[in-house]
């Protein structure tokens, strides 16, 4: 396969769990004409992989148009979707003041790259929707929308949407520590609003898109001390759990079956060293990406442009032929069925049949975990032995091994 795709791996690792999906198909995608040709290529149809079950029906879902169809339309869906999770993920910079904005840019990349077909994605839009009111959406959300002064002074008509200033009033009474304080906060907002005093200063108009919001009301909101507080208190706030989220996956990773035999102090240890070495990965890489960027959002899917989720069997095999890879699925028989036939049905069951030997990829995987598992045990007890002198001359010969 190596050979067609010029060496290039078809699984891409996330670095978080959300987006790895989206990342195996979009390097599919990148791939689609290298695959196509390497399953009609003589080399494969030689091969013995190509006469197995599973060979033939990898070899009608690289061929069927349909497969490619669903492939794209998966990646306009959700490359939007993946940047907000990326922005909403990142550990420089809050951006409680920024998810709303993201949202919505998401949802309008969404509509263009479907060209405004609303058919295509009303659906979609409905999960979003379902899923942001029971279960994203909170009235901080709403509260760091309006506070951000980027957005707020951008949209004439922010007080007429119902959702925001609920939001808000709410956030008001929540975090404020008497009513004295509410009515206080109440009566700045005003000075907000009309870009009073501090607020209408030229710097501070020009540092409302270049400045991070918190740094810009502590430095123009002295003359609002109360609505300040909370504006800082708001937009301070990070926006999602997967800090929790890689605790859990690690200490899932290290309580294997094998190690759920380890002493107690020996695991915790071992989630202590492993977790801190992502810790300083994500550290040393902090400063490569600006996470508060939404127009990647508006951009996400530029590089589908011009791709129909519905026009894959109409592309053409060759540049100077009319051969298309619909008439070449239709040839081969890749087209899938529209009913379970008993051809279909035989097939299953021969693939249920198969010995485990040949199902690859989960036995592969399970056996790099008990590598990683071997490796990372060597490292705690060269680390821990009060006996060996030469650990870390043996360390260092193991990843030179490995290097190797």
């Amino acid at each position: 396969m190596r050979k067609y795709t010029s060496k290039t791996e078809l699984v891409r690792h996330g670095v978080t769990r959300f987006a790895t999906t989206f990342l195996t198909l979009q390097r599919l995608h990148k791939q689609k004409n290298s695959l196509r040709k390497m399953f009609t290529s003589d080399d494969w149809l030689k091969s013995n992989t190509a006469k197995d079950p599973k060979g033939k029906r990898a070899t009608d879902t690289v061929l069927m148009p349909s497969f490619w169809n669903d492939v794209i339309y998966s990646l306009k869906v959700m490359g939007p979707l993946v940047r907000v999770l990326r922005l909403v993920d990142n550990e420089k910079r809050p951006a409680m003041g920024y998810i709303y904005e993201a949202m919505d840019r998401a949802k309008e990349a969404i509509q263009k790259s479907f060209n405004g077909n609303e058919d295509k994605y009303r659906d979609i839009f409905a999960i979003i929707d379902r899923r942001w009111d029971c279960q994203l959406h909170h009235p901080l959300h709403a509260a760091g929308h309006y506070l951000n002064p980027e957005y707020f002074y951008a949209n004439p008509q922010i007080d007429d949407d119902a959702e925001l200033i609920t939001g808000l009033y709410k956030c008001i009474d929540k975090l404020s520590a008497n009513d004295e304080e509410v009515d206080k906060i109440h009566g700045q907002l005003e000075k907000y609003r009309r870009a009073e005093g501090l607020f209408g200063m030229n710097a501070a108009v020009r540092q409302r898109t270049k400045s991070a919001p918190t740094l810009w009301w502590k430095s123009y909101g002295a003359q609002v001390p109360e609505l300040r507080n909370l504006a800082v208190r708001v937009l301070g706030l990070t926006c999602s759990s997967s800090g929790c989220e890689r605790n859990w996956s690690t200490f899932e990773h290290i309580h294997s079956k094998k190690r759920s035999r380890l002493e107690h102090q020996r695991l915790q240890d071992l989630v202590f060293i492993k977790y801190n070495q992502a810790l300083k990965e994500r550290f040393e890489s902090r400063d490569l990406i600006d996470p508060i960027v939404l127009n990647d959002i508006d951009e996400s899917n530029e590089w589908l442009v011009g791709e129909e989720d519905d026009g894959a069997e109409n592309e053409f095999v060759f540049d100077d032929d009319n051969l298309t890879w619909g008439e070449v699925a239709n040839v081969t028989g890749a087209n899938e069925p529209i009913t379970f036939t008993r051809q279909h049905t035989r097939f299953r069951k021969e693939a249920a049949s198969m010995p485990s030997s040949s199902r690859g990829i989960r036995v592969e995987e399970g056996d790099n975990e008990e590598i990683e598992d071997e490796e990372e045990e060597q490292i705690y007890k060269l680390n821990t032995s009060e006996e060996s002198e030469g650990g870390e001359e043996d360390l260092e010969e193991m990843f030179d091994d490995d290097s190797d």
